[in-house]
């Protein structure tokens, strides 16, 4: 039953991790070989340790980022009010360390938690194909590829890595493109460090594996491991030191002028088929993308190129001031969910529509919107909308197939609606500001809430034993004057929302601080005429104590989204910055409402390291992939052979649409935004589409992955907390609502004005006529 579902003891926040560890690190199974056991626990519990302790410097990520923030809007305040000295005096102002510091803090937190992620289970697969094998195929398969893939890349990343801090120490090497110039070997050590701790944690899992495939198996594995070893050793001497071992004389003479003498960019095609074959067969992505990128960068540009590709795509991925948002962002999430204000809203619009067919359909979208822009974590919202919503919809008779896709659908959105990880990691992909994703998916987002919604209600209008009335036992004492209570509500909340935009865009500024002092004082006017209201009843009227939760549930997560999302929008903040205020935010209001103790807190960090390095990592693995997939020309040359066939940009568009939209279903969109959206770059440029209006199609086609049977994942954690409603029922559920969002899709498509009218609205040179947007420009014009 849905009401027995304990949430406290779902792991929410994981839906791209596809093998989440349940048993407690340092554990061994008694069927273990005797040595491989001590081994096992000792490199669990060091990565456990290096987990626990990495997932800290979130603390003063955020507050180096926030006293920044602070610092330097303070700083401007008291200067545009004529107190230029006093800011001096009090040593505010625009720092020189916290932007170097943020994105290093940002680097080394993934870098150093990469052996605790693969302990945990939390590096992603494509386990489409793997999750139907027999547990002794796949440990048998994850045996095979840790000996082929894993250990030869790690060893690798290893030695180019402590090369590439060696030089930085010697040389006592500093950043050149900031004012401050830190020393970088420092945070370059979290290279090498990361790499040896993912080699010893790959023992672990070898023998976990070996344990699991039986006895017989491990035998054969453990007589092969001294020539793999002797194998290995020789090519890591071919590789590193060639006057010892000359490898490439001796494959001169073996492939020169032969069938392995290819040209550079069939050399690339073949990195695509592999990785293509290689990350279907179910071995952790990240990895898998990092060998093949050493082994055809090797055989196609030489090892010295491929060698420095590497180390320099990690390092810029460590050191990319975009993605620090995303741990940020994460933890806010996190934060948000395990404060309770969805349940509490979720109850209060319930409540509030409660004499309305749909009531319950409305409650979920809505409160789905508004969280989707506080937690993009679709498995977190899934979930929580199914334990606070299936309940109360069984007891009044809503119809299951709708109610599963209102549930699905609308946890979907925070994919979409920003503050999203998809939009931060797609930036930098695309070469297209965080800032410019965020104002180009906010309409789409609300679009298709729109969409949903007015289906939902549509339905229960043409049938209303979809959606009846909430019984009159469920439905809240009011005034007599309900219209005028809820008229009043929402007018004080439209103006409170209008005051939190001209407050972050300056436009309050009749004294210090205006911007934030008017909305906390009107935030005061309301609950004080509430409270009057209830005190003297004049006439009758009063507000119901519905209102106060409906407040209480809407207005704190609102302020806090809309401050962070308004200071990003308007300008005056980075998507970094915003986040790390935006994740104080969170705290100091899980504080408030009595739900932070120090565990969760604890807790809200581990799991924000653990997804951190999911994405972080992978963004690397595919940087590294991608650099040395261009370097061999491949993208060039399967642009010009598209461009050959002369199809319409329209026609090659819908076929990109459409293979994402398949690719979607056996793969997150991790992989997907970061190894197929690079590939087809080339190719938009050339056709000449507009890139920010594509990211967006992509955000939203990957949205309707989700919501595509048979692998999307929505259903799975639906089914989870709501085990009496049927599979197929939520199928059926989600695929009305697949329909509804491929009708948005191809709104978006045939009128760009809904991508890019808000950003446009937003800059200086304003706004076109919403009509006159086009997403690519047609040869000839």
């Amino acid at each position: 039953m849905a009401e027995d579902v304990n949430p406290e003891g779902l792991e929410t926040a994981d839906e791209l991790i596809a093998e989440r560890r349940a048993a407690m690190p340092g554990q061994t199974p008694d069927t273990m070989t005797s040595w491989q056991r001590p081994i096992t626990a000792f490199i669990d519990i060091t990565n456990l340790w290096a987990g626990r302790l990495t997932c800290l410097l979130l603390i003063p990520l955020i507050f180096v980022m926030v006293f920044e923030v602070v610092s330097r809007t303070l700083f401007g305040t008291l200067t545009d009010w004529g107190m230029n000295d006093l800011a001096i005096r009090l040593g505010l102002g625009p720092t020189l360390w916290s932007y170097d510091l943020s994105r290093m803090l940002g680097g080394v937190l993934f870098m150093l938690a990469a052996g605790y992620a693969l302990l945990r289970g939390v590096h992603i697969r494509a386990d489409f194909l793997f999750r139907s094998w027999s547990p002794k195929t796949q440990a048998t398969v994850d045996a095979t590829l840790y000996l082929a893939f894993y250990f030869p890349a790690m060893l690798f990343f290893f030695w180019t890595a402590a090369d590439f801090w060696l030089d930085a120490f010697e040389k006592n090497e500093r950043a050149m493109d900031t004012t401050w110039a830190p020393i970088l070997w420092p945070a370059r050590l979290a290279m090498p460090i990361g790499a040896v701790l993912l080699i010893l944690q790959g023992i672990a899992e070898l023998f976990r594996a070996f344990d699991q495939m039986g006895k017989e198996r491990e035998r054969l594995f453990v007589r092969i491991l001294p020539f793999y070893l002797i194998i290995l050793a020789l090519v890591f001497a071919a590789t590193f030191f060639p006057k010892v071992v000359p490898f490439d004389d001796w494959w001169e003479a073996f492939a020169g002028g032969g069938a392995f003498a290819l040209q550079k960019s069939t050399i690339g095609l073949l990195m695509l088929a592999a990785m293509l074959f290689s990350i279907f067969v179910g071995f952790p992505i990240s990895f898998t993308l990092i060998f093949l990128a050493f082994t055809f960068g090797a055989w196609g540009s030489g090892s010295a190129v491929t060698f420095f590709l590497m180390t320099l795509q990690v390092n810029s991925t460590m050191l990319d001031d975009q993605l620090v948002a995303v741990p940020l962002f994460i933890f806010m999430g996190i934060l948000m969910e395990q404060a309770g204000l969805m349940e509490r809203l979720f109850k209060a619009v319930q409540l509030m529509m409660s004499r309305t067919r749909g009531a319950l359909f409305i409650a979920v979208l809505f409160v789905s919107t508004i969280f989707a822009a506080a937690t993009g974590i679709v498995g977190a919202s899934v979930t929580i909308l199914g334990i606070m919503a299936a309940r109360t919809m069984n007891k009044s008779g809503y119809d299951v197939r709708l109610a599963a896709g209102t549930i699905t659908a609308g946890g979907t959105l925070g994919i979409l609606i920003p503050p999203s990880i998809m939009l931060i990691v797609m930036g930098p992909v695309l070469e297209i500001p965080v800032t410019d994703l965020f104002r180009a998916a906010i309409v789409p987002g609300l679009l298709l809430a729109v969409l949903y919604m007015l289906y939902s209600l549509g339905r229960c209008w043409i049938n209303p034993s979809l959606g009846p009335i909430l019984p009159a036992d469920e439905q809240p004492e009011t005034s007599p004057y309900y219209l005028i209570e809820v008229t009043a509500v929402v007018a004080s909340i439209f103006v409170l929302g209008w005051l939190i935009v001209a407050g972050a865009s300056g436009n309050l500024a009749v004294f210090p601080l205006a911007g934030l002092v008017i909305p906390l004082v009107w935030i005061g006017v309301m609950f004080g005429v509430y409270r009057w209201t209830r005190t003297h009843r004049p006439g009758g009227f009063y507000f119901s104590d519905l209102w106060y939760e409906f407040f209480m549930g809407l207005v704190p997560p609102t302020i806090l989204i809309a401050f962070a999302l308004g200071s990003i929008l308007a300008g005056w903040a980075t998507p970094a910055e915003a986040s790390a205020c935006g994740a104080l935010g969170a705290v100091v209001l899980s504080l408030a409402y009595r739900k932070l103790t120090v565990e969760r807190f604890y807790d809200a960090l581990i799991k924000t390291l653990e997804i951190t390095v999911l994405i972080m990592f992978l963004v690397a693995a595919s940087n590294f992939f991608g650099a040395v997939f261009s370097n061999l020309g491949t993208p060039k040359m399967l642009t010009e052979l598209l461009l050959s066939m002369e199809f319409s940009v329209a026609i090659m568009l819908i076929f990109v649409m459409a293979l994402v939209f398949l690719l979607g279903w056996p793969l997150e969109w991790v992989p997907i935004v970061l190894i197929i959206v690079p590939i087809l770059v080339p190719l938009l440029e050339q056709m000449g589409v507009n890139l920010l209006w594509f990211a967006i199609l992509v955000a939203v086609n990957l949205q309707t992955a989700w919501l595509s049977p048979p692998v999307a994942l929505s259903a799975y954690f639906l089914k989870g907390v709501v085990p009496q409603w049927d599979l197929k029922d939520i199928y059926f559920g989600m695929m009305q609502f697949m329909v509804i969002q491929l009708i948005g899709l191809v709104l978006i498509f045939l009128l760009p004005g809904f991508v890019l009218w808000l950003p446009d609205w937003l800059s200086a040179a304003g706004a076109k006529p919403f009509f006159s947007y086009v997403g690519y420009v047609t040869p000839g014009n």
